[in-house]
This record gives C-alpha cells, structure tokens and sequence, in this order.
C-alpha cells in the first residue's frame, strides 16, 4: 500500500499549512479536445486578473505569502512558488497553452484561486511519497534536463524512495513522475500557506475533483492533510 506523508521536518517550518490531495483513479487522460480545455484556461486567466491589485507581482498577498514562505528554507535561486511563475505569464500577457487534460485543469483552477497546485503519476512513484527537508543528494532530473540537479539539505521537497519528484516545495517537477496521456492514476495537490483563504482552498479542490470527475473518468477521493493528519494511502 502506498502512502503519502508529510514529515515533522516540514511541519516544523509550516505548523499551519495544509495540503489538499485528489487521488484519482482510472482515468482517461488522453487529450479530445484541445479547444475545450484552452477555453477553460481562458477563461481562469480573466479570473486571475482579479489578483492583480498591485502592478508589483510581488507585493500582491497571493504571491507575497509564498514569497515569505521560500525565505524559510534553503532554496535554489530565483526558485518561485508555481503560482507566481503562472500569475507573471498572465500579467504579461502570455496565454498558458495545453499540455494534457490534468495538467490543463489543475492549471485553470491555480489560476482562478490563485493557489499552487500540482499532479503526479502515481505509477511511476517507488514506495511512498514524502513532503519533507531533503538530504541533499536525491536524484532529481527536471522538465526538459538530462543531468540530474539534486536539492539543496534542507530544501522542503516531495521525494519518493528513487529521488526527489519536486524540487522547492512547488517549484519545479521532475521527469520521471510527470502527467502524461497514458497516466490512468493522479496525485494532485493544492497547497496552503495563508490560513485566511481556507474557504477558497476547499473550494478549489471540490472544483478540481469535480472537474477531473466530470471529463476524465473515474472515480477521485479528496483529503487534506495538516499537522494533526499526516498521512494518508494513495492506493
């Protein structure tokens, strides 16, 4: 049975955090139908902009609290919250194109609250996977990377028993355990920083559990993790 945790490690820095997981199961993630899912884009980027109060991406609250967060761990350089990275595109200008329909959902609906959120393949996963501070010298070969580039000791990250499958908390994935078309079972997750914003964050992940649910299949469990629930099986 494989399980997903959260260690004390990262609860030592982030007491208050919650994780949101949607575990899906047998489902169909072969793309039909590009334009319905860029229209669902399309439409969370005019959702997005309501974010947008200051012309400084920085100093808006949705990025500010993760910009916060990274100052409380060791991170790689110019590493920002996933949120960020698709907020500036949007504030530029710069549609978010199509990948596959997982991705393009969880995507639309980081976009229209404003929080991060992220998916892997659980087949590809070996053993269980953590949320926890790295040792420094787990294998990690990110998007579009051939070397790997492990992460720093220290650095809040989700690993497996092969090596890290995220890098910075939320910054950046790896190959080896990305969605693709042939991915039947998902861990997707939306994560939790500003407590203020919990009503949001349930919203969010009904809204994406209800999303998968309704175009891809299957059948899809939600849970929220915090520092009382720490585990839970993702079998």
């Amino acid at each position: 049975m494989k399980k997903f945790m959260v260690e004390d490690s990262f609860w030592d820095i982030f007491p208050n955090a919650k994780i949101g997981v949607v575990i899906c199961h047998n489902i169909d993630n072969t793309v039909k139908d590009t334009d319905k899912y860029g229209e669902m884009i399309r439409i969370a980027e005019k959702e997005a902009l309501k974010y947008f109060e200051d012309e400084h991406l920085s100093n808006n609250p949705v990025v500010k609290v993760w910009r916060d967060a990274f100052k409380k761990f060791k991170t790689k350089k110019g590493a920002r919250a996933s949120i960020e990275a698709l907020l500036k595109r949007v504030q530029k200008g710069n549609q978010i194109g199509n990948i596959n329909p997982l991705v393009d959902i969880y995507n639309s609906i980081s976009l229209k609250y404003a929080l991060p959120c992220g998916g892997e393949d659980i087949d590809k996963f070996v053993g269980d996977i953590r949320l926890t501070t790295a040792i420094g010298n787990e294998e990690f070969i990110p998007l579009g990377e051939d070397e790997s580039s492990p992460p720093y000791e220290g650095e809040i990250v989700y690993k497996d028993d092969k090596g890290a499958i995220c890098r910075c908390w939320n910054w950046r994935e790896a190959v080896r355990t990305m969605l693709t078309e042939e991915t039947k079972n998902a861990f997707l997750c939306i994560e939790l920083v500003d407590e203020s914003r919990y009503e949001e964050f349930e919203s969010a992940l009904k809204e994406l559990s209800k999303l998968v649910q309704e175009n891809l299949g299957g059948s899809n469990k939600i849970s929220i993790l915090d520092v009382n629930h720490k585990e839970i099986s993702i079998d």
